[in-house]
């Protein structure tokens, strides 16, 4: 059985990691350089970094961070924000990347998720999907894009679907809803399209308590978890996780192993 991941991210607005809630009231969390070490030394799985201003101000990604990172810790490292095109991924793989992810250029030209399938392997192309619940009493969710300024009106299951037909290796899914709210990730939501896709699928949005991430790989059947403010402001550690969801039978890799 493949093992399950374990996934700290770095939201990154002009150079320093922010968190907010569904996207907005952002607060300072530290230095990226500086997380992402002590990230990589607690013994995460692999580390996604994401540049949220990048598309809406239509500037390219912080390369120089992306390197920075990338000559401290030795661990997969997925990196997204900004990049519009096959120059702008191969400037982050170059940079260090493992892997980069897309999200509203993905959309506006869903051809990119192919040429870059083509280019570098599917295993480099992450496709992230911002979902939003229509409403409370239907399994229905909207894509969003821009940071999640902007709805699509794609369905978000279809979406994956296709995202994943066109060549994507990994979903990064989050839920606009339970995003920054610590109250549990929407496993409605992960395990709609976990069950519609063949391919791993990143949960993210919601983490509050270890048994969150436990309820997503189980209810959600999500491959991994990603969390944001349960590490950055030190509630719970990488290994306090992960022996956590050991103990209960999900196999993990535990630090050191």
């Amino acid at each position: 059985m493949l093992t399950k991941r374990i996934i700290p991210c770095l939201d990154v607005k002009a150079g320093r990691v922010v968190k907010g809630k569904s996207f907005v009231q952002l607060r300072d969390a530290g230095d990226p350089v500086e997380l992402a070490d002590f990230y990589y030394r607690e013994g995460a799985d692999e580390l996604v970094f994401l540049d949220i201003t990048a598309t809406p101000e239509e500037r390219d990604t912080l390369v120089d961070v992306v390197e920075r990172i990338s000559e401290k810790v030795f661990m997969p490292l997925t990196v997204g924000g900004g990049l519009r095109n096959i120059t702008n991924m191969r400037r982050m793989l170059l940079a260090g990347a493992d892997k980069v992810s897309i999200n509203t250029e993905a959309v506006v030209n869903p051809a990119l998720i192919s040429e870059g399938a083509e280019k570098f392997g599917s295993q480099c192309i992450v496709v992230a999907i911002d979902a939003k619940r229509l409403n409370a009493k239907q399994l229905k969710w909207e894509v969003y894009v821009n940071s999640g300024q902007k709805a699509t009106g794609n369905d978000a299951i279809e979406w994956a679907k296709k995202a994943v037909e066109l060549g994507a290796g990994e979903l990064l899914l989050t839920s606009m809803d339970a995003d920054g709210h610590q109250t549990g990730y929407d496993n409605e939501l992960n395990r709609a399209i976990s069950e519609a896709v063949s391919v791993p699928v990143i949960a993210s949005g919601g983490a509050g308590a270890p048994e969150d991430l436990y309820k997503a790989l189980v209810e959600g059947k999500a491959d991994a978890v990603l969390a944001a403010s349960i590490f950055h402001y030190g509630t719970y550690s990488i290994n306090d996780i992960k022996q956590y969801l050991s103990e209960r039978g999900i196999p993990i890799r535990m630090p050191g192993g």
